[in-house]
C-alpha cells in the first residue's frame, strides 16, 4: 500500500505545484516522494515568515495556490507571513507538524497548540489526524483557496513534523483540476440588477470606475477597458489592482486611497457617481473613507455578497465575477450616454496633466542623493512589457502607488497589503512561478532588511529576481510621525528612532554570491537594470537616495 507520502506528493503534482517553500523539518517522507516522483523544487528557506511571503509571491505570480511549510515549533511564524495572504486574497497553502493526540498534554518537546493562530488569517483552518483523510483534507484545502475571494487554508498534519505522512493507506490521490488555479468558479450576476447597476452609470455625468484586486485576479483588466471606453468613464484603481489599466490609457486616472496618485484622489473626489470593482472599498483604498466621501452615490460588484455595500450605500449591488459581469454590462451598454461625459473627461485630462506638471521635476531629478521620484521614473521608462513588479509597503508602497507607471497590459503588478518586508522573498517567489519573465522588486533598506538572508536562498536556487532598494539608512516614513511626538521639533534623539547605518548593501550582495550593483547617480540607474536583467542571476541594485525626501500624503479633493 502506498503512504501518505506518495499520497500527497502525488496529489501536489497533480494540481500543477512546482515549488513548495519551506523551513525544515516537516512532512519529510513527502520531500523525498517529490524528488522521487514528482521533482517538484523543495526551496529551503530561512525563515517561516518569509517562506509564507515566497508562497503568497508564487500564488499571486501564477493565479496557482503556492505552498509553504514549518514544523510545529515554527508554525506561529509561518501564520504570522500568512497575515499578508489573507489580506490581499492570495490563495496560500500552509502545511504544518502538529501535536499528536496520544501525547497530548505530556509536555512533549516543542508542544504548543498553534491551530488558534491560523484562525484570523485562512479561511479554512484543520488538522489532519489520520492517513486515511490526505485525500479529501487536500482536495478541500484547494478548493477552498480558490474558490469565491481566494484566500490562505492551513492544515496541520499529526506529529510535529507530520509524520502521519510515513503510514500506510489504501487511500488513492485524487485531484480536481477545477481548483488548481484561481478563479475556480466564475459565478454570474443576476441580469435584473445588472441593468440596475447600469441604469445609474448611464445617468451619471460625473462617474468613475475604482477597479481592485478582485479585476486583476479575474483576468478582466480588457472588459474593465473596454466598458470604460464604451462609456466614456475614467478609471482609478486600487493599489492591490494598479495593473488593471496602463497608465498610459487615456481614461486611467491612477492608484486612489492613502498610497495614491493624487489625479486619482482629485477624480474619484469630484465624481458624482462611484462604480466599485472588485474592491472591498476599504480604508487604504478610500483613504479611510475620505475619497470617495460616505454619501456619494455609488455602485458595487463583487465576488463576496458580504463585500457589497460594506463601506458604501449602494445604489446598486452586484454578485459576480468580475470578468463576466463587465463582459454582461458590455454587452447592454449604451454607448451614446458617453457623449454627455465630454466635460468631465476634458476635467479628467487637465486633472492628470496637472499632476505630471507639479511631479516633472522630481521624476526627472539629477539631485544626488537620488530622488525615489526619478527611481521610479526609470523604472516606469525601462522595466520589460512583460515584467512583474512588486512592491513594498510603506515609503516603498507611497513611491510605486504614485510615482510608477504600469506601461503594458502585459506587465503586473503586485503590492505588500501591509507587512513591511513582504516584497522581497515574495519576489523570489513571483520568479519562481514565472521563470521566462523579468521579477523587479522595488522596497527601502528597512524593508529588505527583514528577511535579507534570503539573498542567499536566491542564490543557491538561483532565483533571478532583481530587487532595487531604495536606500537611505532609515525607514524615514517615521519621520512625520515622530516630529509630532516630539512637538513638532526633529531632535537627534528622535532621529536615532527611525534611522540605520548606512551599509552598502550591494557589497553584502556580492559576498552573499548575488550580482550587486551600487548606484550614486541617477544616470546610471537604467544601465544597473540593464544589467541585472541580463545577468540571469540574482541581483540586487542598492541604489543610494535622500534620507530627507519623504512621500507626499494623500489629497481629499
Amino acid at each position: 500500500m502506498p503512504t501518505g507520502a506518495q499520497v500527497l506528493a502525488d496529489m501536489l503534482a497533480g494540481y500543477g505545484v512546482s515549488h513548495v517553500f519551506m523551513v525544515p523539518a516537516v512532512l519529510r517522507r513527502t520531500f523525498a516522494e517529490m524528488e522521487r516522483r514528482t521533482q517538484i523544487a523543495r526551496i529551503h528557506c530561512h525563515g517561516e515568515k518569509a517562506a509564507a511571503y515566497m508562497a503568497d509571491g508564487y500564488a499571486r505570480a501564477s493565479g496557482k495556490p503556492g505552498v509553504c511549510m514549518a514544523q510545529v515549533v515554527g508554525a506561529l511564524n509561518l501564520a504570522a507571513g500568512l497575515r499578508d495572504a489573507y489580506l490581499a486574497h492570495s490563495p496560500v497553502i500552509a502545511f504544518t507538524g502538529g501535536r499528536d493526540p496520544k501525547t497530548k498534554f505530556r509536555k512533549v518537546y516543542q508542544e504548543i497548540d498553534d491551530v488558534p493562530s491560523f484562525e484570523p488569517v485562512t479561511k479554512w483552518n484543520a488538522t489532519v489526524d489520520a492517513v486515511e483523510r490526505f485525500p479529501d483534507m487536500v482536495r478541500q484545502a484547494f478548493r477552498v483557496a480558490t474558490s469565491g475571494a481566494p484566500g490562505p487554508v492551513h492544515l496541520q498534519f499529526r506529529g510535529n513534523e507530520g509524520q502521519v505522512d510515513q503510514e500506510e493507506t489504501d487511500a488513492a490521490a485524487l485531484v480536481e483540476e477545477q481548483f488548481a488555479r484561481v478563479p475556480a468558479f466564475r459565478p454570474p450576476a443576476d441580469a435584473e440588477e445588472l441593468k440596475k447597476l447600469l441604469y445609474w452609470l448611464d445617468r451619471a455625468e460625473r462617474p468613475v470606475i475604482v477597479a481592485g484586486g478582485g479585476v486583476r485576479a479575474s483576468g478582466a483588466g480588457a472588459e474593465l477597458v473596454q466598458l470604460a471606453e464604451a462609456l466614456g468613464i475614467p478609471v482609478a484603481t486600487s493599489l492591490n489592482g494598479k495593473d488593471s489599466i496602463p497608465a498610459s490609457h487615456a481614461l486611467a486616472v491612477g492608484v486612489v486611497g492613502s498610497y495614491s496618485r493624487e489625479s486619482a484622489n482629485r477624480v474619484v473626489a469630484a465624481a458624482d457617481l462611484v462604480c466599485f470593482v472588485g474592491t472591498s472599498a476599504g480604508g487604504m483604498t478610500t483613504y479611510v473613507w475620505q475619497v470617495p466621501k460616505i454619501g456619494v452615490a455609488a455602485v458595487q460588484i463583487d465576488i463576496e455578497p458580504e463585500t457589497i455595500g460594506r463601506n458604501y450605500p449602494l445604489k446598486a449591488g452586484v454578485m459576480g465575477d468580475a470578468k463576466l459581469c463587465l463582459a454582461a454590462l458590455l454587452k447592454l451598454a449604451d454607448r451614446a450616454t458617453s457623449s454627455k461625459r465630454k466635460n468631465w473627461l476634458e476635467d479628467v485630462k487637465r486633472i492628470c496633466g496637472e499632476w505630471r506638471e507639479k511631479y516633472r521635476s522630481a521624476l526627472e531629478s539629477e539631485a544626488v542623493p537620488i530622488r525615489p521620484e526619478r527611481i521610479c521614473a526609470e523604472l516606469s521608462r525601462h522595466l520589460p512589457d512583460d515584467a512583474i513588479v512588486l512592491s513594498d509597503t510603506g515609503h516603498a508602497g507611497m513611491w510605486m502607488g504614485g510615482m510608477y507607471d504600469v506601461k503594458s497590459s502585459r506587465q503586473s503588478f503586485m503590492r505588500s497589503a501591509g507587512h513591511l518586508g513582504w516584497a522581497f522573498p515574495a519576489g523570489l517567489g513571483a520568479k519562481c512561478a514565472a521563470p521566462n519573465r523579468p521579477v523587479v522588486t522595488f522596497t527601502g533598506d528597512a524593508g529588505l532588511w527583514y528577511h535579507i538572508g534570503e539573498l542567499e536562498t536566491a542564490v543557491r536556487w538561483n532565483i533571478a529576481a532583481v530587487t532595487v532598494v531604495n536606500n537611505n539608512a532609515s525607514g524615514n516614513q517615521s519621520k512625520r510621525g515622530f516630529d509630532r511626538a516630539y512637538g513638532g521639533e526633529q531632535t537627534a534623539k528622535a532621529r536615532e528612532l527611525w534611522t540605520y547605518r548606512m551599509v552598502d548593501l550591494a557589497r553584502v550582495a556580492t559576498d552573499i554570491g548575488a550580482l550587486g550593483i551600487r548606484v550614486e547617480k541617477p544616470a546610471d540607474i537604467a544601465p544597473a537594470l540593464e544589467k541585472a536583467l541580463a545577468s540571469g542571476r540574482p541581483a540586487l541594485i542598492d541604489v543610494a537616495t535622500d534620507i530627507e525626501a519623504i512621500a507626499p500624503t494623500a489629497v481629499t479633493s
